[in-house]
């Protein structure tokens, strides 16, 4: 019995490193084929460690284990990073990201879950390293036991996966050295990546002018952040059919509107990524050049709009405590949650209906007697895990948002998207994503007048979930104005007219739309 023992655990080392070795670091990638292969790293592991002296053998064994279990930790982040963000995990710049990953699930699931979060990765983690260590351990020992079998049946194998290979049918795999040298590739980039940013923002051809926005001249201008608003929701019936009355209804209200595509630097999440990209005309799609940016007196469209006498107003219904980074962008004033007046209850992450986000603005901002008023509103309706999503209200009757009390799905605890059917995921964000659109369509309706120019427009796309692999990070951006001198301004963007760009419409990266929207709104530079 105890040699049968032996024997099992030794044939479950065998396969966890096998596994670990071979496996995909990307879901998509896990089929049968991909794992009847040989790892070469394997073999060479095996024949290092049977050669090396007895005395050095097991220290060997015991790091190489635990630098085996670390790069199992680093894999499977790889793998949870590309299903949501559509990429690896960046050993240099990926860090940051983990306290939003928890500041999430707190938000969403509440205190106890991430707690629980932590503590069972924490230990996952060290679990993870345990068993690699041991295994590796366990390997040694029986290899070194039988030092000429194990010699043997290393160089037999070599020689057959030479033999039997085939263009096209792999026999082999060094999956593993592949993603060590694209890891140390990133790292060599991310070590480098705050000097290129440097040089990026140090160019600026607005920087000093004084004489921006001109043609804006007493308009209220509002951008608006429908979150994880991406391409791929075009393709959904429900989301192009709210696109195709929103049309009808905004032309009937006298509005006209022009769309295009615009890339953002992140997707799956990171959407304040996205919005400083989009505000402050530099590539912001990791947390450092994030951190930097907010450091310097880079000027975003904010100051820009303050500067040319407008009031600058962020309304950031996602902000829930402290935020030094609002400084940064010069807004006169700050709605963050705690400010917007909103008394109902909490639809998933959302901290207030994105109806009402709009509803608090107008009733804070743009119902007093003011001037022009330059307003950035990332709402939050639409973010993961888009269930619960509330019902549209008549705006007289939103009061202080009491009235979601009522709703039954104010009741329904927020449903994670994984481990659902993903049909069921993608009707429950096109749902979400349908709401937002009709809070900003309604909004223009009840409230829009000539002096109102909106810009609304996705942060990033949703995960992979519900964009399938593949999908690229094009997020759908339009302008809308009653006015058609603000829309002739911009007619040599050549934007599709109304709502929904078509699948040959513009495509620019977001880091670019702030010098075109200054350029287009400014007098020529002399």
């Amino acid at each position: 019995m105890r040699t049968l023992l032996r024997r099992t655990a030794t044939v479950l080392a065998g396969l966890f490193v096998l596994f670990v070795l071979i496996a995909p670091s990307d879901l998509e990638e896990f089929t049968p084929e991909a794992f009847l292969r040989v790892p070469l790293e394997g073999l060479i592991g095996v024949m290092v460690l049977v050669l090396l002296p007895d005395r050095f053998r097991k220290p060997a064994a015991v790091l190489g284990g635990v630098a085996l279990g670390l790069f199992t930790v680093v894999k499977i982040m790889d793998i949870g990073f590309d299903v949501v963000l559509y990429r690896p995990f960046d050993l240099v710049l990926d860090w940051p990201l983990l306290v939003p990953a928890i500041d999430f699930v707190d938000v969403t699931f509440g205190r106890f879950a991430s707690v629980l979060a932590v503590g069972l990765t924490v230990a996952l983690v060290a679990g993870i390293v345990w068993l690699a260590s041991i295994s590796v351990l366990r390997l040694s020992s029986s290899a070194a036991g039988r030092r000429p079998v194990a010699i043997r049946a290393v160089a037999l194998t070599a020689v057959a996966c030479v033999s039997l290979a085939v263009p096209g049918i792999p026999v082999y795999s060094d999956a593993a050295a592949t993603a060590l040298v694209d890891h140390a590739r990133r790292v060599k980039v991310g070590l480098h990546d705050q000097e290129v940013f440097a040089a990026e923002a140090s160019v600026d051809a607005f920087r000093g002018r004084t004489d921006l926005l001109s043609s804006l001249q007493g308009k209220d201008v509002v951008f608006t952040f429908v979150e994880s608003y991406g391409k791929s929701a075009l393709d959904m019936p429900d989301v192009r059919a709210k696109l195709a009355d929103g049309d009808s209804r905004l032309k009937a209200a006298g509005y006209s509107a022009r769309s295009a595509y615009l890339t953002s630097p992140t997707a799956g999440g990171g959407s304040w990524m996205a919005q400083a990209t989009l505000l402050s005309g530099l590539w912001i799609d990791n947390q450092q050049r994030y951190r930097n940016l907010v450091a310097s007196d880079r000027l975003t469209l904010p100051r820009a709009f303050r500067e040319s006498s407008w009031r600058s107003v962020g309304v950031v219904p996602g902000i829930t405590q402290a935020w030094p980074e609002g400084d940064f962008f010069h807004y006169d004033e700050i709605y963050d949650a705690g400010r917007l007046g909103y008394k109902g209850p909490r639809f998933g992450y959302a901290t207030t209906p994105d109806q009402f986000t709009l509803e608090s603005f107008q009733r804070n901002v743009r119902s007093k007697v003011h001037g022009p008023v330059m307003a950035a509103i990332p709402m939050v309706s639409s973010h993961a895990p888009w269930s619960p999503t509330p019902d549209s209200v008549d705006w007289e009757k939103l009061g202080d948002g009491s009235i979601y009390s009522t709703m039954p799905a104010s009741n329904d605890p927020p449903e994670s998207i994984f481990g659902r059917d993903p049909a069921a995921v993608r009707a429950d964000y096109a749902h979400s994503i349908s709401y937002s659109l009709e809070s900003v369509v309604s909004y223009l309706e009840e409230y829009g007048d000539e002096n109102l120019v909106m810009v609304f427009l996705g942060d990033h796309q949703p995960a992979q979930m519900v964009t399938g692999e593949g999908a690229s990070r094009d997020v759908p951006i339009t302008i809308v104005a009653k006015d058609p001198a603000v829309l002739r301004e911009v007619g040599s963007w050549k934007w599709d007219d109304g709502l929904k760009p078509g699948g040959t419409a513009p495509v620019s990266r977001m880091s670019d739309f702030r010098d075109q929207f200054l350029s287009a709104f400014s007098p020529p530079q002399a």
